[in-house]
């Protein structure tokens, strides 16, 4: 039960990270898009590079920050699993969602941009909570049952 209750906290705390972020990132995109002109892919991915880079000071400092220093994992790998996981929602999943939304449904861009980070904020919570975060050695959070003795 402790563990559910931390990981409700810590998905709390990540939706507070993530709606200063969505709307970074909301802002970023369709400023790109609409003020500098940039395709929507180029503007999503400037979004990306910048926004990424602050949800991993965020969520390392403010959701799994973690108390012994021996079981964090150097910073550079963390950073690295975090712009990796990412990419495949924030660069692979809305770029392809963007291209059937706007192409394909003719949804206008800045609803289809909304649409997608509700699909892809608690993705991120799980890749982020059970990948770029975890603890050095840890395989899981799920521990085995012991055997029961049967002599």
């Amino acid at each position: 039960m402790n563990n559910l209750k931390r990981t409700l906290t810590q998905f709390i705390k990540f939706g507070m990270v993530g709606v200063i972020n969505t709307l970074l990132s909301y802002l970023i995109t369709n400023g790109c898009y609409y003020i500098l002109h940039l395709h929507e892919q180029v503007s999503n991915l400037i979004s990306f590079l910048i926004t990424v880079l602050v949800s991993y000071l965020l969520n390392s400092r403010f959701v799994f920050q973690q108390e012994e220093e021996s079981l964090r994992q150097p910073w550079y790998k963390a950073l690295a699993k975090v712009y990796a996981s990412y990419a495949l929602t924030e660069l692979v999943l809305m770029g392809i969602l963007l291209y059937i939304e706007e192409r394909l449904l003719g949804i206008p861009h800045f609803i289809a941009t909304f649409i997608n980070l509700c699909v892809t904020v608690p993705l991120n919570f799980i890749l982020n909570k059970f990948w770029a975060y975890r603890k050095q050695g840890q395989k899981s959070d799920i521990k085995p049952k012991e055997d029961a003795d049967i002599s």
